[in-house]
């Protein structure tokens, strides 16, 4: 029998060479059968001819409509959205697959261009809207409930009314995305058609990643050098490529008269800039007592005189090489789930009983891992690779967390069941603490503990510090590009400016590693949505300790807030815990989560 304890902790078990099993792939049906599906070319006939018509019934009308009639226009475009965004879900999972894949590519090339030509008569509902006096919508609220619960969108849209363009600027750039976008494609198609060699391998990303987290130093070594030349090969057109992402938002931004960078984010995630300051100094601050520290006890661990970048991931020295098989992995997260709450389990299920997870490693499939929402009538997908190793049953149990918070939002509809980005991973970071809390339970001995202790401790500061550390790398590239041209040379000396600041004195760190910036693709995808994954942290760690503290009742509230979707401020769905983001000693609780497990590791030591 399998147990949790030789699952995890027994070096010697049997099981210790036990096979992945079978891992899940996609099945996109419920998107579209395929890309010749009859449901797919009316859909998107639909679409095109939708939104002729919606132009043609509301352009320079909205301010004639009465309360029942801004809501059917609301609930159109809802609609439109909901078929666009049900066509690019189906083409972008796909390509996703594998991008090496060049009929894959050109569908997902297609349905882009083609729903932004069909989409760009839309552009005239945010602009009016903005146009509006706020004393009008004020007026028809009141008239209208249904109409009243789309006012934090209406909201979050006159947000950006002070940095709104003329109609045909905006419609101008609303075309030219299908430019950006292809530099996306270009990122994507170069990072998944990088080799590695290893001896006789050849490695993906996926793969060459996987290595520096090896039990073998030497093995890390190889790769990380290895990484290091092949990203070296190809870095100018990395280069090429945020220079041009970051010149063409430093534009955009100028013109929209955005005072900085960063704004279009916060603006976006629906949280003040002095919030994210906040957090982002809080973090600052700590450094010395987090990164800093833990990484000088990890090198006493491994018994060294300091630490190669190739040592950050390291296992320790003690901790086991089994591989963890799907099943079980499942299982461990079906049961934390169900600790928490049996409402929880029974949302996750589905995910792996109906196709809803891609998890195995395949040549030319995007690397990392993600949950997409699609639409709000179908389901989320899971994206993973998984390789068995602990820190995947982690991944899992995050992107998991993803899965059931669109699920439940979903009820919100298409415009309100987006959550910003500082939201988003409240329930995928809780679900990785209900995981890891049943697995330190399950520990039968202090060095176990300490094992366990050790790796959440580093998946924190990888999720903190790190992605802190990449915001702070991404303000000085976009601040920098507004100069001029940056050669990779210059971006690599930005780098390497903010990396022995964050990761602390233990390291040294090898020629090459100043390119490591350029297989990180939220920097190309998402700029400066890192901040988020820090800001996640530090509120699920505030919430979990209100949990241990006041478990009656919690579960209610918390599935309350998931529900909620993008539908209330951060403010109003933390009032309930009795939480504030805008408090600096928010952010100082949960970074002093952290620092407690690195006194107890201290203590085991």
């Amino acid at each position: 029998m399998v147990t949790l304890r030789n699952i995890l902790f027994d070096k010697d078990s049997s099981e210790s060479s036990k096979y992945l099993g079978t891992l899940p792939e996609w099945d996109l049906n419920d998107l579209y059968t395929n890309t010749q599906s009859l449901e797919l070319e009316a859909d998107l006939n639909w679409l095109e001819k939708e939104c002729k018509l919606f132009a043609a019934d509301y352009q320079g009308q909205l301010v004639d409509l009465s309360a029942s009639e801004f809501l059917n226009c609301v609930k159109r475009n809802e609609k439109i959205s909901n078929v666009s965004g049900r066509l690019i879900s189906y083409a972008g999972l796909r390509y996703y697959q594998c991008t090496t894949d060049g009929e894959r590519t050109k569908f997902l090339s297609d349905i882009q261009e083609k729903i932004t030509i069909y989409s760009s008569s839309l552009i005239f509902f945010n602009l009016e809207l903005n146009r509006l006096p706020d004393k009008h919508l004020d007026e028809l609220y009141p008239q209208n409930e249904e109409l009243s619960r789309y006012k934090p969108v209406f909201d979050r849209i006159r947000a950006l009314q002070p940095y709104q363009l003329s109609d045909e600027l905006e419609k101008f750039l609303h075309d030219m995305g299908v430019v950006g976008d292809a530099w996306e494609k270009l990122f994507d198609e170069t990072i998944a058609g990088l080799e590695f060699e290893v001896g006789e391998e050849i490695l993906n990303l996926e793969r060459i990643l996987n290595l520096l987290t090896d039990h073998d130093r030497s093995r890390r070594e190889t790769g990380a050098k290895e990484l290091a030349r092949v990203l070296s090969k190809n870095i100018k057109t990395f280069a090429r490529i945020h220079n041009t992402q970051a010149k063409e938002k430093e534009i955009i931004d100028r013109w929209r008269g955005m005072p900085s960078p960063q704004f279009s984010r916060h603006l976006s995630n629906h949280v003040e800039p002095e919030v994210v300051e906040a957090l982002r100094n809080a973090v600052v601050a700590s450094y010395p007592e987090l990164s800093h520290r833990y990484y000088d006890l990890k090198r006493k661990w491994m018994g060294l005189d300091y630490l190669e970048i190739w040592d950050r991931n390291a296992p320790l020295p003690m901790e086991s090489t089994q591989k963890i098989a799907w099943s079980d992995a499942k299982k461990l997260v079906l049961d934390a789930y169900s600790g928490f709450d049996s409402k929880m389990e029974e949302l996750a299920k589905p995910f792996f009983s109906k196709g809803w997870i891609d998890a195995a490693v395949k040549p030319g499939k995007a690397p990392g891992a993600f949950a997409h929402p699609t639409v709000t009538n179908v389901h989320p997908y899971i994206m993973l690779n998984y390789l068995g190793k602990p820190r995947d049953v982690m991944t899992l149990a995050h992107e998991l967390g993803h899965g059931v918070h669109q699920i439940l939002a979903a009820k919100q509809g298409e415009m309100l069941s987006s959550t910003p980005l500082t939201l988003a991973e409240t329930a995928s970071v809780f679900g990785e603490m209900l995981t890891f809390h049943k697995m330190l339970n399950a520990a039968p001995d202090p060095q176990a503990r300490k094992v366990l202790l050790a790796n959440k401790v580093e998946d924190m500061i990888n999720t903190v510090v790190r992605q802190i550390a990449f915001y702070d790398f991404e303000c000085k590239l976009h601040d920098a590009r507004k100069t001029g041209e940056l050669t990779p040379d210059d971006i690599n000396a930005l780098w390497m400016s903010i990396q022995a600041e964050s990761l602390g004195p233990a390291f040294k760190f090898m020629a090459g590693y100043e390119t490591f910036w350029a297989y990180i693709p939220h920097f190309v995808h998402s700029p400066f949505y890192v901040y988020a994954y820090a800001f996640g942290d530090g509120l699920v760690n505030a919430l979990y300790a209100e949990y241990q503290d006041h478990p009656s009742g919690f579960s209610s509230k918390y599935f309350d807030m998931l529900e909620a979707g993008g539908s209330k401020h951060h403010s109003d769905l933390l009032a309930p815990f009795g939480l504030d983001a805008s408090d600096p000693k928010f952010w100082a609780k949960g970074l002093s989560v952290i620092s407690s497990m690195i006194n107890e590791l201290e203590s085991i030591n």
